[in-house]
Parts: C-alpha cells; sequence; structure tokens
C-alpha cells in the first residue's frame, strides 16, 4: 500500500511542487493539500494519512503549533518542509525536539538530490508510525521528574554517545540528567550540514554541563558535552598526553559524515581509561561494530531498546552482534552511563 501523504503549506506554487516530487514514485500517494493548520485538521479526521508534511510559517496557527498538537492529539510522523528548517536554524531543533521525524528545507526543481531526499524521508517516516504513536502515549503519562544525578567516585573517564533520527528528544532526555561536573562526552549525532551548532545551543538551555561542537585538537575537559559538528567530516579521539578531538574531512561511512564508527573505533585504541558508550535511536547500523571494539576492549556499552527508540535500527544492529553489555530504556540511561556497577580500564597490555 503507498503512503498516504498529506501536503500541508499555505503556497499553492510549492503545494503542486510537493506533490509532483512525491508522486514521482509509485510507494507514495498525495492524499490532500491543505492551506492551513485548520484544513489539514479536518482533512486527518476524514481521511486515512500516513505522513504529514508540514511548513512552519502559515496563516491562523504556526507549523510548530500544529506540530505540538498533533503529536498530543493525533500521532503520526511529520516531516518538516520549510524555508525556516534549512541550514540547521532553532526552529528544526524545536521541531525535531517536539517529536518531527525530520526537517528538510523546501526544493528546488533543478536539486534532483533533494528531491529524491525528500521522497525517501516520507517513506522512512511512515515506517516509523507505530513507534511514533507508542512515544507519544508514553510522554503523555505523568512521570516524576528527572533529577540530575549526582557525581560519584566511580564514573568513567570518557562518555561517547551515538545517535540519529529520533537523536534530538533521546539526547535531551540523556544529557538533561547529567550534571555540570560530568566527565568529558563526545557525541556523533547525524545531521545536516550546521545543524549541530543549533542543537548544541538548545541543549545549553536544558543542561547543566557546556555543550560545544568538538574542534580540531581540542583537549576533552570535564563538564563539557562535545558534538561532532556536521558538514565538517568525521570527529574521532586520540590519546597524546591528554584526550583531544580530531575533527578531519574523509569520505562518509555507513553513509554518514561524521561517523559514530569513527568515533567508536578511535576511542577503542584508548589504553588505561574507564570508557561507557550508548547507541540510541536512529536507521541503519553505524556505531554497531564500533562499540563492538569497545567492548572488547573492555569498555562498557549499553543499546536503546526498542519500545523507547523511534527507530529501532543501530541499537538493534549493536544488539544483534553483541555489542552492548546492556539494553536499556532511554529514561535509564543516563545514570547506568555515569553510575554503573563495574568499570575496566580498556585497552590495558
Amino acid at each position: 500500500m503507498p503512503v498516504r501523504t498529506l501536503i500541508v503549506d499555505d503556497s499553492p506554487t510549492i503545494q503542486v511542487l510537493l506533490r509532483s516530487i512525491l508522486e514521482a514514485d509509485p510507494e507514495i500517494q498525495v492524499v490532500g493539500t491543505a492551506s492551513d493548520p485548520h484544513e489539514a485538521r479536518a482533512m486527518i479526521k476524514a481521511i486515512p494519512v500516513d505522513v504529514l508534511t508540514l511548513d512552519v510559517e502559515m496563516p491562523g496557527m504556526n507549523g510548530l503549533e500544529f506540530l505540538e498538537k498533533v503529536m498530543r492529539l493525533r500521532p503520526m510522523p511529520v516531516v518538516m518542509i520549510s524555508t525556516l528548517t534549512a541550514s540547521g536554524t532553532r526552529t528544526s531543533i524545536e521541531a525535531l525536539g517536539m517529536g518531527a521525524f525530520s526537517c528538510l528545507p523546501k526544493p528546488r526543481l533543478d536539486d534532483e538530490a533533494a528531491m529524491a531526499n525528500i521522497r525517501e524521508t516520507v517513506k522512512q517516516a511512515a515506517n516509523s508510525s507505530a513507534a511514533v504513536k507508542r512515544l507519544a502515549r508514553i510522554s503523555s503519562q505523568p512521570r516524576p521528574e528527572a533529577k540530575v544525578l549526582e557525581r560519584r567516585q566511580n564514573e568513567p573517564d570518557l562518555v561517547l554517545i551515538g545517535s540519529s533520527t529520533g537523536g534530538v528528544e533521546a539526547l535531551t532526555t540523556v544529557l538533561s540528567r547529567f550534571p555540570a561536573d560530568c566527565p568529558p562526552v563526545v557525541i556523533a549525532q547525524h545531521m545536516l550540514p550546521g545543524f549541530t551548532k543549533s542543537l548544541t545551543e538548545h541543549l545549553n538551555r536544558s543542561c547543566q554541563p557546556q555543550v560545544r561542537e568538538a574542534m580540531e585538537n581540542g583537549i576533552l575537559q570535564r563538564g563539557n558535552v562535545y558534538f561532532a559538528p556536521s558538514g565538517q567530516g568525521h570527529t574521532t579521539i586520540e590519546q597524546r598526553g591528554s584526550l583531544k578531538a580530531r575533527v578531519r574531512m574523509g569520505s562518509p561511512r555507513n553513509g554518514h559524515m561524521p561517523s559514530v564508527d569513527e568515533l567508536f573505533d578511535s576511542a577503542a585504541l584508548v589504553k588505561g581509561m574507564s570508557i561507557a558508550a550508548a547507541l540510541l535511536t536512529g536507521m541503519g547500523k553505524d556505531g554497531a561494530d564500533g562499540l563492538l571494539k569497545l567492548r572488547q576492549g573492555g569498555a562498557r556499552t549499553i543499546a536503546q531498546d526498542e519500545n523507547s527508540s523511534l527507530i529501532y535500527g543501530m541499537p538493534r544492529a549493536a544488539a544483534e552482534l553483541g555489542a552492548a553489555d546492556e539494553i536499556l530504556p532511554l529514561e535509564s540511561i543516563a545514570n547506568a552511563l555515569l553510575h554503573g556497577d563495574r568499570w575496566r580500564n580498556t585497552n590495558v597490555a
């Protein structure tokens, strides 16, 4: 059955453009177009819709307000397509944090790669429908406020995290529990170029540690969370007296740059340090091989479980490979990373 898609955009020109792009794929069916959220809401009630494409700037109610209502009242996969979700804007990070599957810029007719990406993203979003509804139910239930963890003597020397689709929400949940003086944390999150700068600004408003993009030759220090900067190559770790980040251009690995495997593989070479690593929600298998190398070298390794993952791809690959010491729900991962029962120094000769 084709993916039944509803286009929500106040521009008739963009409606026609998106329809032509999506209907070029026989696996996608555009079931309607709406010029504003009120019209979209009526159509969602009247016809079956698998995926919503949603603009931000619209009359009456903007796209973010409508996204919040959709996720609360009728959760479904939403792909934001807007000029305001290009180049890693704050709007795009807010949308991802609210549960949007992906954020894409409005396409040009001369950009075949961008048009193909829209079609592929819509189909991938449709596959996340059950997870979107399940996670929306979980988030709507009253939960005790997550407390910031206290520092303990048995913390690791270094924390590593890899994530992809659904990672903004997942990372916010994990990092908001980290204390201000946490061990250095290095994260590879699959994002379009420019997005990690807005993501670090977003997380700095809700997290106690300092969140920033990693820099070439930057020393990794306590109380800091470092993101592999999108669009600048792979971020890896080197041990030269002190732990340092390396940010270098290269070839995509597993289709991604930055790649989680590149980060994890480099950390697996670090000697005499305790490391904890987690692989969170995301499509594909990036990070699974690197997580296995870390486990084999003595690191504590964790994969997010299926019920709390928007996309159970990367953590599933790690679980099937035997790369994870533990498979845990998202709410338990921060504590497991910082307060594990055991630590082993990596690669001790």
